[in-house]
């Protein structure tokens, strides 16, 4: 039996909380059991200086932050100097996020995703991808209603869990305690589909087995449908 008393495969109570900012185009609160992140998502009338300026595709970029009360000892803000683990987490939203995105149907714009997370207890940054996702499918609905943009982006939707190998065992979403404690640590991002966008998995101690991936893999694929079906 796990800490909370969950089966292995069996996910947190998960929420989605939309339109929680007035400003934010799509705004979205998402809650994975105790963990808590406010994504909201916007856009610019640009693409960053590094693309070429004749280029037909535009951009997504992501920010990720843990404010300062969310852990259990008060974190700093990163105000002057972005953290190697946050520069990680920002690359893994934005990578997930254009995973699932015709950038050719938003030429010339820049998405803008801001995670921000109120209250870590584990899967931090799982939870801001499937959070990201719904605050960007919320804007994008936005834009073509006010004719800012003539297409749907969306290729496939894509969401994300966290899983790993705690006492031998396969579990999914795992909470703080049982991350900390894992053999095995992976995250998960799939599409719709079951096609994988990241597929993170690394022993933190023994090696693991193919079966033991083979099986991490399906009770994520089996998660994320659970999860897509709270959009």
């Amino acid at each position: 039996m796990r800490i909370d008393g969950r089966k292995n495969d069996e996910l947190r109570p998960i929420k989605f909380t939309h339109n929680y900012t007035k400003h934010a185009l799509g705004s979205v609160l998402v809650e994975f059991g105790e963990t808590k992140v406010l994504v909201c998502a916007n856009f610019e009338n640009a693409i960053p200086k590094w693309m070429e300026k004749e280029s037909k595709e535009g951009w997504l970029s992501a920010e990720y932050s843990l404010l300062p009360s969310s852990t259990s000892t008060r974190c700093q803000r990163e105000r002057t100097k972005i953290s190697g683990r946050t520069q990680e987490i920002q690359r893994l939203i934005g990578r997930s996020l254009r995973a699932c995105l015709d950038l050719e149907k938003i030429q010339g714009k820049t998405f803008i995703i801001d995670a921000d997370v109120i209250q870590a207890d584990g899967g931090t940054r799982t939870a801001s991808i499937c959070g990201a996702y719904v605050a960007l499918c919320d804007m994008i609905e936005k834009l073509l209603t006010d004719g800012l943009i003539n297409e749907n982006p969306i290729i496939e939707p894509i969401g994300a869990i966290s899983a790993g190998i705690v006492n031998d065992e396969v579990m999914v979403d795992l909470c703080y305690q049982e991350d900390s404690n894992a053999q095995v640590d992976s995250n998960i991002v799939l599409t719709a589909s079951g096609k994988i966008v990241e597929f993170q998995t690394t022993a933190e101690g023994l090696p693991y087995q193919k079966t033991q991936l083979d099986e991490i893999y399906e009770v994520a694929k089996n998660s994320i449908e659970k999860i897509m079906t709270l959009y």
